[in-house]
């Protein structure tokens, strides 16, 4: 009885943080453009889940629009030397920092918590479709980033109910090329 009221406990407190979360203040989309690594993600999404054990550091380069949306390209080095890509339009909302964008026919809602633009940036992404889930991205401009942040992220993954083995930093990886 005790894993049925901790599950529903966390998706609780998943619901609650997400309905209540808020992006940085003052954002600034002009200033997380370029290039990001991939250094942390947490997710109770059951296709991540399986897969994080063998997911490696990523990039992602962001550019903004004419429009003020965003441009986002994922690039991820597999074992074998191929290079998985995804590429998605993060339309704005009339929150700064808040974006929506559909991925693999979801709609997505992506959240920046939390910024310092020449260092690192906290992602928080729900979706709303059938399958309700989040994710938590955690990106550096470097592919380090100090205890304290890795800390902050951890933290806050567990505060919007991720399960601390679903919390997973990310190995560091050679890049794929441009493309």
């Amino acid at each position: 009885m005790t894993f049925p009221l901790t599950l529903l406990g966390a998706l609780l407190c998943s619901l609650t943080v997400s309905s209540e979360l808020e992006p940085k203040a003052d954002f600034h989309v002009q200033e997380i453009v370029g290039k990001w690594y991939l250094l942390g993600i947490a997710t109770n999404d059951e296709g991540f889940v399986n897969s994080s054990a063998s997911m490696k550091m990523g990039t992602a380069m962001v550019i903004q629009t004419a429009d003020g949306e965003l441009e986002l390209s994922f690039a991820h080095l597999n074992s074998d030397g191929s290079c998985w890509r995804l590429n998605n339009v993060a339309k704005k909302t009339d929150v700064p920092g808040k974006f929506a964008y559909i991925s693999y026919g979801e709609m997505k809602e992506m959240y920046v918590v939390d910024v310092k633009y020449d260092e690192y940036a906290l992602i928080h992404i729900t979706s709303k479709g059938s399958n309700p889930n989040v994710i938590n991205n955690l990106y550096g401009r470097a592919v380090d980033l100090s205890a304290d942040l890795l800390e902050m992220f951890r933290q806050f993954s567990l505060e919007t109910g991720i399960l601390p083995e679903n919390i997973n930093f990310l190995p560091k990886s050679g890049e794929c090329p441009a493309g």
